[in-house]
């Protein structure tokens, strides 16, 4: 191999040749395991969410895949409604055009247009990530499969009574022009106004303190136009006599009646609530009790509404207002009209004063404007039945949330949903398949023809429902719809249910709540076993991601690095506010001075699982990042050793006859400990606890030990020819499977790694990701292999702390004397001491004779055993009693802290019996070493 490891010059080829000689298709012939891809949207690129999630599907994947199982990883992309129409709205604006300049055919084709090439970047990330998807199966949510499913699931659901149009209160989007849900608005905190406004009491009443007013409290003045009643407390004694009266509304001279409801809190303001039906989702539902009329100020007179057209959508008020409302306001912004409104108030002696108020402001999650109540005609979803069977199927456990607690969040939405409002004021999606005659009947079905065949409509007129549905719906049923459901498919009886749905807290409402009602009434399946929940991608000071903060990052970017300029010029393009944009390019430059340096995709995967910990945010780190690559480079490293040392020998793969050492026994041993940790951490979803396991296992034990224990075996030219040929295949078979619990993580370097040693290894296939997967043998764990080799690295890793404390060279050769050897010692040295010797570096080594007394020297602990390296000649006295003092701080601390823990008689009576006696056994530990240092000291300190 080269010696230097190139993460470029081996990724995009492999993955060409995976894809191309279809490994990603389902071929196992175990159990089948399915993933449904969380669609993204053709909005442009993947962030580092769809890094993070697509790292962790890729790893569950392969994982599965080579544990023998059917796998299927479904490919595909969103529509995304809104989010792409905005886009392509924002592309043509800059042209000076409009959609509605283009019309609805050509708009269509400039969105086409631009999915094609979104579509196909997304596609290339992807892959670029090394994402083994099965793209024979890649599907978008408005192709013809997935649009005939979408008619298919409106029909059935309309058929069953759970959609139905009706005109309720939506959250209407002034910027967007479309009815957005519940769930698209954002509450933000903002400083405003409550204006108290007189409203005069009809019929000369009056208050019971005399006034012949009352004083509402509003912090939208210009809804006042559509007042359909004042609202008092029923109890409230102030005005309880006045309910069923009337007030006259100023500006307009309607009188509108004073009502008693709950609704009232008689503890805010004077008490008294304007109620306006049309304009406040609250207000609505007083209005339905009280049976007050809808006064939409936003809308052209009901004669309009009827023949299907909407009116006003940016928020404006009616300029075709009914006669009761005044006219000098029809046709004024809101927020303009608000203003005349007030000054008219005050100018009549109406406005009673304006306090300072802390407002929750809705605005649209992707218009940022704010949302105004308004009321339409719209297609919902009656979601309560749904929802029933939704619940049940989490709470029975044919679901399950993995961290469990995302199950609380999700039955408290579940059990307290609304009704869903499924259409859209779009051109881009699926067009809502209903149709209207010039009577304003509604007829649904599959298409036109259906329709006028069901319905013996000949050849009346109709026209097709101008809406589209939320993108969502398609979504929704993006588990069976991909495997061509409303058809009975093989694909669909193999592989749905699905088995791990991996995805964010953030869109269980909008996404996995949804498949699963739309999958458990059409299909009577679940969607899916286990819904795998991750946090969210945070940058290194664990803030959120933002264009705004300029802290966001492209996975590509890591992978294959990106210089300072092109990094500036992706923060701060689009900018609108010259000052932010040079605030985020000074902090880019602070923290990017010379730009992201080339990772390559297998350390960001390791670093995505390692950061993988459950049910919390992803704090990311560049640092890991780098750490990681280092982490390939060991793996790149140790297997140019491995291969100098076993490329065209013995290594005892034909079943030749081997012997094994000590040091290969140990090693065998530990392998079999690593295949158990890895496999139950990633059956567990603990992705980070598996990253370390392999991490630890590599770096810590085969490539900073074993490699090094096995060098004087591999180059003792007097070392028997089984002893040689056992350690050779040792280090290949170790060096193999080692890359095999990796490939999940880390499938590009496996890959290139394993194909070099597979003959070596006597394996045998063309791709490491068809290989099985690792399983332990228990019967190969050897605690007496174990117990040896840890003697040995104690032993020298004592000795490499006296060198480096001493500031002894590591080439230097030294004479070791040992104290208080047992006869466990003694026979472990005998069987260690060339290696010891070789690898340590020692000019001799030898065991006090009984009542030899030790010559002034440096100590080292191995278990009871005192390593002594005699200080004549050598070692600085006042520099060995420093480390000694230091050691024995350090010791004492820990007796103390934990005597401490055993003396609480809490702790004591509270933890389990095992964890009570591992602390006794520690402490008993550190006061004998304790002791023997102190002992050390006073005779170093008398000679």
């Amino acid at each position: 191999m080269d010696k230097t490891y190139q993460p470029h010059a081996i990724e995009t080829s492999w993955y060409q040749t995976w894809e191309q000689n279809n490994y990603f298709a389902p071929q196992g012939a175990g159990e089948p395991y399915t993933i449904m891809i969380p669609p993204p949207n053709v909005t442009g690129s993947l962030h580092m969410g769809h890094g993070f999630n697509n790292a962790i599907m890729d790893a569950l994947i392969r994982f599965r895949r080579m544990q023998g199982r059917n796998t299927l990883w479904q490919p595909g992309t969103d529509h995304a409604g809104i989010a792409t129409q905005m886009l392509v709205e924002r592309q043509i604006g800059a042209q000076g055009l409009s959609r509605h300049d283009l019309g609805r055919e050509k708009f269509l084709e400039k969105v086409w247009e631009w999915k094609a090439q979104s579509g196909g970047n997304i596609s290339r990330q992807i892959r670029r990530l090394g994402s083994s998807v099965d793209w024979s199966r890649e599907r978008f949510t408005m192709d013809e499969g997935l649009s005939e499913a979408v008619k298919e699931a409106f029909v059935r659901l309309h058929e069953d009574g759970l959609i139905y149009r009706g005109k309720r209160l939506v959250n209407w989007d002034t910027k967007l022009h479309t009815a957005i849900s519940d769930l698209e608005v954002e509450s933000h905190d903002e400083k405003g106004s409550l204006w108290n406004l007189r409203y005069p009491l009809a019929d000369g009443k009056r208050t019971a303190d005399g006034k012949d007013y009352l004083i509402v409290a509003t912090t939208r003045p210009e809804t006042m136009l559509g007042d359909a009643a004042v609202a008092v407390h029923p109890e409230d004694e102030r005005y309880k006599a006045l309910i069923g009266s009337y007030v006259e509304l100023p500006l307009v001279g309607r009188r509108i009646p004073i009502v008693g409801d709950d609704y009232c809190d008689p503890e805010f303001g004077t008490g008294c609530v304007k109620i306006t039906p049309a304009h406040d989702f609250n207000d609505y539902e007083v209005g339905k009790r009280h049976d007050l009329p809808l006064i939409n100020i936003f809308d052209k007179n009901a004669a309009v509404l009827a023949a299907g057209q909407v009116f006003n959508l940016d928020g404006s008020l009616n300029s075709e207002i009914d006669a009761s409302l005044p006219a000098e306001y029809a046709g004024l912004d809101r927020f303009e009209a608000r203003k005349r409104i007030v000054a008219a108030f005050e100018a009549a002696g109406l406005l009673e004063k304006i306090d300072d108020h802390a407002l929750k402001v809705p605005k649209g999650d992707r218009s940022g404007t704010v949302i105004e109540p308004w009321l339409t005609d719209q297609w919902y979803v009656s979601t309560k039945p749904l929802a029933e069977k939704a619940i049940a199927a989490v709470e029975s456990g044919q679901i399950q949330f993995v961290p469990k607690q995302y199950e609380n969040m999700y039955f408290s939405w579940m059990r307290d949903i609304q009704d869903w409002c499924i259409s859209r004021q779009l051109w881009w999606g699926h067009r809502i398949p209903a149709w209207y005659d010039d009577a304003g009947n509604v007829y649904v079905g599959r298409d036109e023809a259906e329709v006028r065949a069901r319905h013996g409509l000949g050849d009346l007129a109709l026209r097709q429902d101008d809406d589209v549905l939320d993108t969502w719906f398609s979504s929704g049923l993006w588990t069976f719809s991909t495997l061509g459901w409303p058809e009975q498919t093989e694909a669909l009886k193999t592989f749905h249910p699905t088995d791990v749905l991996v995805t964010g807290f953030d869109i269980i409402f909008f996404w996995v709540a949804r498949m699963i009602m739309l999958s458990t009434h059409l299909t009577g399946q679940i969607p899916f076993k286990t819904v795998y929940v991750h946090g969210l991608v945070r940058d290194g000071q664990g803030q959120k991601m933002s264009k705004s903060k300029g802290n966001v990052l492209d996975p590509l970017d890591i992978v294959d690095g990106i210089t300072l300029d092109a990094l500036l010029e992706k923060r701060t393009s689009g900018m609108m506010q010259p000052k932010l944009a040079e605030k985020i390019a000074k902090q880019t430059r602070a923290e990017f001075p010379e730009g992201i340096a080339s990772y390559g995709t297998d350390a960001l995967r390791f670093t995505f699982c390692s950061l993988a910990s459950t049910g919390r945010d992803i704090k990311f780190d560049m640092g890991r990042v780098e750490g990681y690559r280092n982490f390939c480079n060991k793996l790149w490293n140790a297997t140019n050793f491995v291969l100098e040392n076993t490329d065209g020998k013995d290594c005892g793969v034909n079943d030749e006859p081997v012997e094994l050492s000590s040091v290969d026994r140990w090693i065998i041993s530990a392998l079999q400990r690593t295949e158990a940790d890895v496999t139950r951490h990633l059956d567990a979803f603990r992705f980070d606890l598996a990253a370390q396991a392999l991490y630890e296992f590599v770096w810590d034990e085969y490539c900073a030990w074993y490699l090094e224990l096995v060098k004087p075996v591999l180059w003792d030219e007097n070392a028997s020819v089984e002893r040689q040929r056992g350690t050779r295949r040792t280090l290949i078979r170790v060096l193999e499977v080692a890359l095999r619990l990796a490939h999940p993580f880390m499938p590009f370097i496996t890959e290139e790694i394993w194909q070099r040693i597979k003959a070596q290894a006597g394996k045998h296939g063309e791709t490491l990701m068809l290989q099985p997967w690792p399983v332990a043998d228990d019967s190969r764990i050897d605690a007496a292999a174990e117990a040896d080799i840890g003697w040995v690295k104690t032993f020298m890793l004592g000795l490499r702390q006296i060198r480096g404390e001493m500031n002894i060279s590591m080439a230097k050769r030294i004479d070791v004397l040992l104290a208080n050897a047992s006869a466990e010692d003694q026979r472990r040295l005998t069987e260690n001491e060339p290696l010891l010797k070789k690898l340590a570096k020692l000019e001799s080594v030898r065991v006090l004779a009984a009542g030899e007394e030790a010559p002034m020297a440096a100590t080292a602990l191995v278990g009871e055993m005192e390593v002594l390296v005699p200080m004549a000649g050598l070692i600085d006295k006042d520099a060995e009693l420093a480390r000694l003092d230091k050691e024995i701080g350090r010791l004492d601390g820990e007796v103390k802290r934990v005597g401490g823990k055993l003396g609480n008689q809490g702790f004591v009576a509270k933890a389990p019996a095992d964890v009570i006696e591992k602390e006794r056994a520690k402490l008993a530990e550190a006061e004998l070493a304790l002791g023997k240092l102190r002992e050390q000291r006073e005779r170093m300190a008398t000679l």
